[in-house]
């Protein structure tokens, strides 16, 4: 590997500059968005993360010349791997200069991490759980990434077929969507009928119901019974759900969130639709992710008073039972009402399993695009 030098992150100060390294990689793209750098150091540490409590890791840095070139992230995820009998070694955080070597170089720490461990496949690029980060963007490299999703040089994708053994394992779509003034007729009329046949109907939760009353935990249980059988998916514990309740639930605007309840049944959440403003814009204005000294000016700018037209279409969950009866529309109903009151004119459908068929066939009645495509790769080891 020539001059490459491989360390493991073994302290705080080697964790910092794994976490620096893609700011300082990507600073002159005009595609990529900085992540929250306290968000990326807090899913990094292990007295942090709650999916330590199922995964084991250990990330990496490749030197060369003294300078960092390079870093991976090699993950277990023991809940995974029992859900889908396998013996997968993850890697994540996965990025590099346009360099053989280094790539070669980190890979090869994955995989005899991996062995070591009694692995025999490697699969990414994953994260932790299924609310981390998945693939490599294949495609749309000249597209505005957004915070949620990876963005990647196309250099990546040779270095993969470089290293040799890959293939294709999953692949998501991504979507623009163009916000119609109204509700396309085809959703409205749908709502309507499911409204009456089946006394199912939109709640607005108030964050006292969703954080003190249990209905926070609740939507991410209906998640669970939605995502299972999805690719790569574990079921979230009561930590992780604990997490992401404190770190989403706590800050989102209620006008877009939408659950869908069971009149019939007590009004039991049987679905719902989480979407964010878009903060793509706002964080590139920030210095590398951080809040301060003014990064928190433009994000709250845009969490609070809207200041951007576009929407981040995060999460949508309805049960298995409740799909076949509509539930769906009337999640894009309110929520195509909700974006339109508060100014959000377009937005970002989050990545979809292209095999997933059913998912996307709910946009053929609205007017969009597929701009970006992402791909974990797979290979023994």
């Amino acid at each position: 590997m020539g001059n490459i030098e491989i360390k493991k992150v073994e302290n705080r100060k080697a964790l910092k500059q794994f976490v620096q390294f893609y700011y300082d990689l990507y600073r002159d793209c005009p595609y990529s968005v900085p992540f929250l750098y306290f968000d990326e150091m807090s899913t990094l540490r292990k007295d942090r993360n709650p999916a330590f409590e199922c995964c084991d890791a250990d990330y990496f840095l490749a030197f060369k010349d003294g300078k960092v070139v390079g870093r991976v992230a090699a993950i277990i995820n023991r809940n995974a791997n029992e859900r889908w009998q396998c013996r997968q070694v993850r890697f994540g955080w996965f990025d590099f200069i346009d360099d053989y070597a280094v790539s070669e170089a980190l890979m090869g720490a994955v995989m005899e991490w991996g062995r070591e461990r009694g692995m025999n496949e490697v699969a990414g690029p994953l994260g932790f759980t299924d609310m981390d980060r998945e693939g490599m963007l294949v495609e749309g490299f000249d597209r505005l990434a957004t915070m949620y999703i990876n963005y990647n040089y196309p250099y990546y994708v040779d270095h993969i077929e470089h290293i040799g053994g890959f293939v294709k394992d999953n692949d998501y779509v991504e979507l623009h969507v163009n916000i119609p003034a109204k509700t396309p007729d085809k959703f409205a009329r749908l709502a309507e009928m499911v409204k009456k046949r089946y006394n199912l109907r939109v709640h607005k939760f108030t964050r006292k119901e969703l954080i003190q009353g249990g209905k926070g935990r609740e939507l991410f249980e209906i998640l669970n019974e939605t995502y299972d059988g999805l690719y790569g998916f574990a079921r979230l514990t009561d930590r992780q759900i604990d997490k992401l309740i404190n770190d989403y639930i706590k800050i989102a605007d209620l006008q877009l969130v939408a659950a869908i309840v069971d009149g019939n049944d007590n009004d039991r959440m049987v679905g719902f639709g989480v979407t964010f403003p878009s903060f793509s814009k706002a964080l590139r204005k920030t210095r590398d992710g951080r809040l301060f000294p003014f990064g928190w000016w433009h994000l709250l700018r845009v969490l609070k008073w809207h200041k951007t037209d576009t929407a981040d279409l995060l999460l949508i969950g309805v049960l298995p039972e409740y799909r076949s009866k509509g539930a769906n529309a009337l999640i894009f109903d309110d929520l195509i009402q909700s974006c339109r009151r508060v100014g959000y004119y377009q937005a970002e459908a989050m990545p979809q399993m292209e095999s997933n068929k059913g998912v996307l066939s709910q946009w053929q009645y609205m007017d969009t695009e597929r701009t970006r495509r992402h791909r974990c790769f797979k290979r023994p080891i």
